[in-house]
């Protein structure tokens, strides 16, 4: 039972539907379209541990908003209650982050908080600080930065629209424009520690070493997320490779 009064914190993954939804494009010459939806069904469901692994004492609820609308059903099965799904129809990036904080708030979640998908490897402890330093006093911006450019998170206490206007999405610019916006209105920016988003085949070599063993997430700042269904599938996937002769 939580021991924190009130809706208490919104935490959301932000994905597409494998098989569905598209995605993983970047990663279709390297495994295959069937392999890349497989792998993006681990990602979600590994993220979703890490968010679920969040103690309820804490105060918390579990969303995901996602894309495209009436693939709910094929999306349930990877993410089933006590996960709510949000269906996003804003086909900006920019607006479904904008639109969705400002519908969380005016529910009377005390905070919202938005993970990237594609971090299978994402250690709770990270989300568990966003939450903490939203409930400080003050307004603020958290930022989650990842290696590629972007951010893994962002979670805010007020609506601040602006934050997430005039942004050149998915590219690596995205981070330091958003940083600007902060500073333009004011507003303090706690950062946690770097991560990274599977999206390139680079990505996916950086996860292969991190999971196998031969090299950590991004630093040393926290273990990394077990990530078992991301895990099993490499497992997998590497076994099924062809031996160079």
């Amino acid at each position: 039972m939580s021991l924190y009064m009130g809706l208490g914190a919104a935490i959301s993954i932000v994905c597409k539907t494998p098989g569905v939804g598209g995605g993983k494009s970047r990663l279709r010459p390297l495994l295959g379209a069937e392999m890349a939806q497989r792998l993006s069904a681990c990602f979600i469901r590994d993220v979703a541990t890490a968010l679920a692994a969040i103690p309820e004492a804490l105060g918390r609820q579990l969303y995901a908003l996602f894309s495209p609308a009436g693939s709910e059903a094929v999306l349930r099965t990877l993410l089933p209650p006590p996960w709510t799904l949000v269906p996003r129809q804003e086909a900006s990036v920019g607006i479904v982050l904008q639109v969705s904080v400002a519908a969380f708030l005016a529910d009377g979640h005390d905070c919202a908080i938005m993970v990237n998908g594609d971090s299978p490897t994402l250690p709770t402890e990270f989300v568990e600080r966003a939450i903490t330093a939203l409930r400080e006093p003050g307004d603020r911006v958290v930022l989650g930065p990842a290696r590629d450019g972007g951010y893994y998170l962002v979670g805010l206490k007020r609506p601040h629209p602006r934050l997430f206007e005039d942004i050149a999405w998915s590219t690596p610019e995205v981070l330091a424009c958003t940083m600007r916006r902060a500073d333009e209105l004011g507003l303090s920016v706690v950062m946690l520690p770097m991560w990274y988003d599977v999206d390139e085949p680079q990505d996916f070599l950086q996860l292969q070493a991190e999971l196998s063993g031969q090299s950590p997430g991004i630093g040393a700042a926290a273990t990394s997320g077990p990530a078992h269904h991301t895990r099993a599938f490499l497992a997998a996937w590497t076994e099924a490779q062809p031996v160079a002769p």
